[in-house]
């Protein structure tokens, strides 16, 4: 019996001399007591809790180098290598997480809309349901500030830039065609239907070093990752018929959608001031392929569409009408793959293709041109800790342009282009508290058709300013190739640059937004020509200039007036150029100083409907008159139009929806053409640009067939 006993007592002994005393303190950053911390050996169950004092205590058998860790609430986890046999009881410090809803971030140029953002001003239900957009994401674009409304063009044009001086990307790869086919002085629409799309992000200036050749704006649209159910959507409109479909499939889904226009029968009924021979048909159709591996996601993308029209159009200089007819081919896919790998690592790797065709007819002149686009992509981010995150790339553009221009007597003229440009960069992420962040980074670029490189820095910090307020700066240098219209007649040039300096204040809490961002941008090296147009023989150099400077508000309410969501956004801007064919530096011919817009949404439960009102201002847009001797002196009325849709549920998965846009008819004029040569009486005659209709009216029907029974496509009209 004492053998035992005292084989036990040894064995008792042994253990606890192999056990080895962890203890120490925790605090938080500010050096206060962080109380009930999880403290542990990384790998083991040996470990315990933090007391109200933030001290801990435990025991352990294993040896060696060890890894301990703690993890407190709202805090980065800390992982410190430790010497079991050397340890001696020490403090521990923690550093607040700062991925968190209250956090700083940088909204400097900014606007996202999506769910997966900390700081949305709007969000993808918004971008499609505001009247008078009719579907189209970028008339929706056109309710914010910082963008001019453009009436003949329909395109995006963002703080004095021109249409071409923003590029568009789906899921971060480059869309070389964004926009629809459409003649002189005819609006035309986006090229994407918002049905696929989850969010996008919209920058005004200032945006990230993994997006160049544009000097001032970049469109994001993210495709939808995971569709919710299975799905068919059928829309019957005035205009024409859609139909789309998901399906899934255990990791993977696809989405389909396919649409039919004919503006012929709407015509009919719907006079137009645009006399034409064929209205404008088109048959289009997208589709997204998603699939899930076990760590990220592939995604296929495609879009297709072809469009065809002819019509008589006016010019001044002409006793007769032009017969202008279009037939329009564009098609566009990206594949793309986004996961994670090691310790916090995330790659994204894509390729796109996109192809554009056009057979245009000018009377008895034909002209035919075709555009092959490539963008390659491949980029890696690595996130060190939850304040720092270092992201670098590169993208490889290709670019084929051919034109050619042919007249009855057998006179040909081709023309045309081939670019590759390659770009890297690099940008880091500093988050140094939930108040202070900072971004930084650098782009660097060559084009082979100019033959010329450059490098563009970009910074851009936030603080944040109590609870629900922050200010951001930015700066940045821009780069952009010249454009085709230019290119395909000469290649000597040099990029058109600009530099943006912005400076945001931003405040989102109870339900409301306010953003006031004030801007300054510089442009250096813009194109200039000596010929009405650009044509093969014209003279071409780089001698141009401009700046553009304003203010940019936006205010919006959800929460004060039940079922009423409403927002309101006022531009000021003071912009001058001296590039294509100007005489001196003066306001282009596409800004309104003074841009106003209200969008209004209001959910009537009784009459299960939506009602929508939108209205839009632009002051009056400044125009060349020849029979006035100072250049650009003249100037067109105000702009106006009121426009107003209902959406009504006619039951779960019926909705009937009208709008009617410019509802009071105002007369609105973008400016002036002159004949080239004085009449008899000494003066230049002109004709108006003005719309092609005084009014545009829709009315659909839209059906949803869904597993749930339950979904709509209200969040799509």
């Amino acid at each position: 019996m004492k053998t035992t006993i005292t084989l036990l007592l040894l064995f008792v002994t042994a253990f606890a001399q192999s056990q080895t005393t962890i203890s120490g303190t925790v605090t938080d950053d500010k050096g206060k007591p962080a109380a009930a911390a999880n403290v542990f050996i990384d790998g083991t169950y040996d470990g315990g809790t933090t007391a109200a004092d933030g001290t801990f205590s435990f025991t352990t058998d294993v040896t060696g180098s060890q890894v301990l860790v703690i993890t407190f609430l709202g805090f980065d986890d800390a992982r410190i290598t430790i010497d079991v046999a050397n340890y001696t009881a020490q403090t521990f410090k923690l550093q607040e997480n700062v991925n968190t809803l209250d956090a700083v971030v940088i909204s400097a140029g900014t606007f996202s809309a999506g769910d997966n953002t900390k700081v949305t001003a709007l969000n993808a239900l918004d971008i499609v349901t505001t009247a008078g957009s009719a579907g189209n994401i970028i008339a929706a674009l056109q309710t914010l500030p910082g963008t001019q409304t453009v009436g003949e063009s329909g395109r995006l044009f963002v703080r004095g830039g021109e249409a071409d001086e923003t590029q568009t990307f789906v899921d971060g790869i480059r869309v070389a065609q964004p926009y629809n086919a459409t003649a002189n002085n005819l609006p035309t629409r986006g090229r994407f239907s918002p049905f696929l799309f989850k969010g996008m992000m919209f920058s005004t200036g200032g945006y990230s070093a993994e997006f160049g050749e544009a000097l001032s704006s970049v469109l994001l649209l993210n495709t939808i990752e995971e569709p919710d159910q299975e799905q068919t959507d059928i829309s019957l409109m005035t205009v024409g018929l859609g139909l789309a479909n998901t399906q899934k499939w255990g990791r993977s889904s696809l989405s389909v959608n396919a649409a039919y226009m004919n503006l012929q029968p709407y015509q009919v009924v719907v006079p137009q001031d645009v006399s034409w021979n064929k209205p404008y048909q088109s048959f289009s159709g997208e589709t997204v392929y998603r699939y899930k591996t076990e760590n990220g996601i592939f995604k296929v993308y495609a879009a297709f569409d072809r469009a065809n029209f002819s019509l008589n159009q006016k010019d001044i200089n002409q006793p007769q009408l032009i017969r202008t007819s279009i037939t329009n081919d564009n098609f566009y896919t990206n594949s793309s793959y986004k996961g994670v790998f090691g310790t916090q690592w995330t790659v994204q790797a894509g390729i796109a293709y996109g192809y554009s065709h056009n057979d245009i007819g000018l009377d008895e002149n034909t002209v035919t041109n075709g555009e092959h686009s490539s963008h390659m992509k491949l980029k890696f981010t690595k996130g060190f800790s939850s304040r720092v995150k270092l992201s670098f790339g590169a993208d490889y553009f290709l670019t084929d342009f051919t034109e050619r221009y042919t007249e009855p007597s057998g006179f040909t003229y081709t023309s045309g282009y081939v670019n590759n440009i390659a770009a890297t960069y690099a940008e880091a992420d500093f988050i140094f508290s939930k108040k202070f962040a900072l971004k930084t980074g650098i782009r660097a670029t060559y084009s082979d058709v100019i033959g010329q490189s450059n490098i563009e820095p970009r910074i851009a910090l936030a603080y944040k300013a109590g609870a629900k307020g922050q200010f951001s700066l930015a700066y940045g240098d821009f780069h952009q190739t010249p454009k085709a219209d230019y290119l395909k007649y000469f290649k000597d040039f040099e990029f058109e640059k600009t530099a943006h300096y912005i400076f945001n204040y931003m405040y989102n809490g109870d339900g409301k937004t306010f953003r006031a961002e004030f801007y300054y941008k510089d442009y250096a090296n813009l194109v200039k020509y000596n010929s009405l147009l650009p044509e093969y023989n014209s003279t071409y150099s780089n001698k141009g200039k401009g700046f553009a400077q304003g203010i940019d508000l936006f205010y919006r309410d959800s929460r004060s007036i039940k079922n009423l969501d409403y927002w309101i956004s006022y531009s000021y801007i003071d912009s001058k150029r001296d590039y294509k064919n100007y005489e001196k530096e003066v306001t282009p011919s596409y800004i309104a100083r003074h841009n106003f817009s209200i969008v209004t949404k209001y959910w009537i439960s009784d009459l299960r409907s939506q009602l929508g009102v939108t209205y839009s201002f632009n002051s009056g847009r400044p125009y060349d008159n020849p029979n006035q001797s100072a250049f650009m002196a003249g100037q067109t009325k105000s702009y106006n139009n009121l426009s107003l849709s209902w959406a009504y549920l006619l039951s779960q998965q019926k909705i009937l929806y009208f709008s009617v846009s410019n509802v009071l008819g105002y007369d609105n004029t973008f400016g002036y053409t002159y004949a080239n040569n004085a009449g008899a009486d000494g003066m230049y005659a002109r004709q108006a640009i003005t719309q092609p209709a005084s009014r545009f009216f829709f009315v659909g029907f839209f059906w949803s067939i869904s597993d749930d029974k339950k979904s709509n496509q209200l969040e799509n009209l």
